[in-house]
């Protein structure tokens, strides 16, 4: 489904609504992290790297939004424990849990497939689409006990179509859209809770000068105009839909 992303939301969409963003150190998941907390969320901010973390941690405290909860955890490395354990600690000191939006990626650049490694493919699967499968698991109980929620994955162009070089990435991005289609039937019976993936499109993001390093950057949109999409789709408006996939329109 093609999704322009002039939708305006209130200011208010996502008050006292508590929102889990994974890969909110840099890129699209800090710009959506700090557009959930402008909107009135509570907003966990999950990443690798601590100082990242920190830096947006005190943006939000400092542009007076509600004060949001730092949690760092390697998706590489973490197992069902750490994902349970992660769910248990929002449940204690937050008592809620309103919404996930899935951002973190590996992209280890382009290669010819006869060049990527098992290790590689291991590594990308488990970051792009086995961490999002558990962690969305161990926080089941929270989400469906809400009275609006919602889950949101992030894809790729190339995953969409994929293409030559982008061998692993592109696979595990891909099988987002299985995933979302497969979990939203089976979350039917909760009509409280939606899933559906976001296809971004070309935006000034880290990603982009690993798989583009040539491309003038200036061209580009930032990643701030593709937040009327990632609100709508968090927030109460966009019941409804779930099972989707919303490309961004930029124009």
């Amino acid at each position: 489904m093609n999704y322009s992303t002039h939708y305006s939301p209130g200011p208010d969409l996502l008050k006292d609504r508590v929102i889990l963003v994974t890969g909110a150190g840099q890129g699209i998941g800090k710009t959506a992290a700090l557009a959930y907390a402008q909107h009135g969320a509570t907003v966990i901010l999950l990443g690798r790297n601590q100082k990242r973390l920190d830096a947006v941690y005190d943006e939000i405290v400092n542009h007076g939004h509600p004060e949001p909860m730092a949690l760092k955890l390697d998706l590489a490395q973490a197992g069902d424990d750490d994902f349970q354990g992660m769910a248990q600690a929002i449940f204690e000191q937050l008592g809620r849990l309103d919404g996930i939006l899935h951002n973190a990626a590996r992209f280890d650049g382009l290669s010819p497939l006869e060049y990527q490694s098992l290790d590689q493919w291991m590594g990308t699967l488990r970051v792009n689409l086995a961490a999002p499968v558990a962690l969305t698991r161990a926080c089941l109980p929270l989400l469906t006990r809400a009275p609006d929620s919602t889950v949101l994955l992030t894809s790729e162009t190339h995953g969409h179509q994929p293409a030559a070089f982008w061998g692993a990435f592109a696979v595990s991005k891909w099988a987002l859209e299985a995933l979302v289609t497969i979990w939203a039937q089976e979350l039917a019976v909760h009509p409280n809770l939606r899933m559906n993936v976001v296809i971004p499109g070309p935006v000034r993001a880290p990603q982009r000068l690993i798989s583009h390093p040539a491309e003038d950057r200036k061209q580009l949109p930032e990643s701030t105009r593709l937040m009327p999409l990632y609100l709508y789709l968090m927030g109460p408006d966009s019941r409804g839909h779930s099972g989707e996939i919303f490309e961004a329109q930029m124009s």
